[in-house]
């Protein structure tokens, strides 16, 4: 189910413990972030209370002047399973933000996943020649940007683990599901296994899982993986390119750019994600949809799929392409706030 509205109201609408799983690509908040911005922020936040940035972030987009808060997070909370998982992206200057908004929001943070890639562009400020001094040649003020983390979060379980996925099924990772096929002569330490140390202890033979090696925190694309030093240790990790054209615009009509979408994750990697955390026969929500890679990525995987997208431009890229890929397009649209109502989501970015 797609639905065009403002996260936090069409969240509300949804029933408590209802979803299995949540993968989304949030906005990343890459407006301007001073000190005294952060203080205010996390006084705030701290005391349960509102807090309105200002300005604007990636590209001048309004949306993006902030990560989002703990009471958006809380309502996502809400609606999982208890022991649900949550794969959580964020950016790379703003991830500790995010990680307390989750944390404030009461979500357990378990690890954070790293997808590296080779593709990243520096969008650097030339020293030298703004000063127009040579000795500030070749200074600079950033880094190529070359990952980008996702936090792997739960909501509290009840009771064990065991009891927890009897009662509400989930509170665990697909393993077996997520292994990465790679070399068989891997070595006992490589391999991962939980039992591993304590069969070993006790002088039992080794015998590699044939499904492949135990799932990382860590995934790249292949540029990555050819900048590390030995190409056979990168064997171990989940290989994923950033999307292509011919996939950013499958299903969409019109012969020049039609996805306009400024972030367009891939699907094979939203595919894997969403097969490590979600139960089969779940459902995975994605409450910052844009222009649908989860719902993609859902119908692929062949679990129900809730995708909310406040931008209608957006939305409408997002029908066309969860439809190409087989994926359910039934469509909510929540009415337009009244003129007296404010947007809720202009309260937070």
């Amino acid at each position: 189910m797609l639905i065009n509205a403002d996260c936090f109201e069409a969240l509300k609408g949804i029933a408590s413990n209802s979803v299995e799983a949540v993968v989304t690509d949030p906005p990343y908040g890459l407006g301007a972030c001073t000190p005294a911005q952060v203080a205010e922020c996390l006084q705030a936040w701290s005391s349960g209370k509102t807090w309105t940035p200002k300005g604007s972030g990636f590209m001048g987009k309004a949306w993006d002047a902030w990560v989002p808060p703990p009471e958006l997070w809380r309502e996502v909370l809400r609606v999982l399973k208890p022991g649900g998982h949550g794969l959580i992206f964020a950016g790379s200057r703003t991830q500790d933000l995010m990680g307390m908004s989750l944390r404030l929001a009461g979500f357990e943070l378990r690890d954070v996943v790293q997808w590296l890639y080779g593709e990243g562009f520096p969008k650097s400020h030339n020293i030298g020649k703004a000063t127009q001094d040579e000795q500030w040649d070749g200074w600079g003020t950033t880094l190529k940007p070359a990952y980008e983390p996702a936090f792997l979060v739960r909501k509290p379980l009840i009771g064990t683990v065991a009891e927890n996925v009897l009662v509400y099924g989930c509170g665990g990772l697909n393993i077996d599901g997520s292994r990465i096929a790679g070399n068989e002569d891997m070595k006992p330490q490589e391999s991962g296994d939980s039992r591993l140390f304590s069969d070993l202890k006790a002088g039992i033979e080794f015998i590699p899982n044939p499904l492949g090696r135990w799932p990382t925190n860590i995934m790249l694309d292949q540029q990555a993986s050819v900048l590390l030093e030995q190409q056979a240790k990168a064997a171990r990790f989940f290989y994923c390119a950033k999307a292509s054209k011919s996939e950013r615009e499958a299903g969409l009509s019109g012969s020049e750019r039609v996805n306009i979408h400024p972030t367009v994750k891939p699907i094979d990697l939203m595919r894997y994600l969403i097969r490590l955390i979600t139960p089969p026969h779940g459902t995975v929500l994605d409450p910052f949809m844009g222009s649908g890679s989860t719902g993609c990525a859902a119908a692929l995987e062949g679990v129900n799929f809730i995708g909310i997208e406040r931008e209608l431009e957006y939305f409408a890229i997002a029908q066309q392409r969860v439809a190409y890929w087989g994926g359910d397009v039934e469509a909510l649209e929540y009415p337009e706030p009244k003129p007296d109502e404010p947007d809720q989501l202009s309260l937070f970015w």
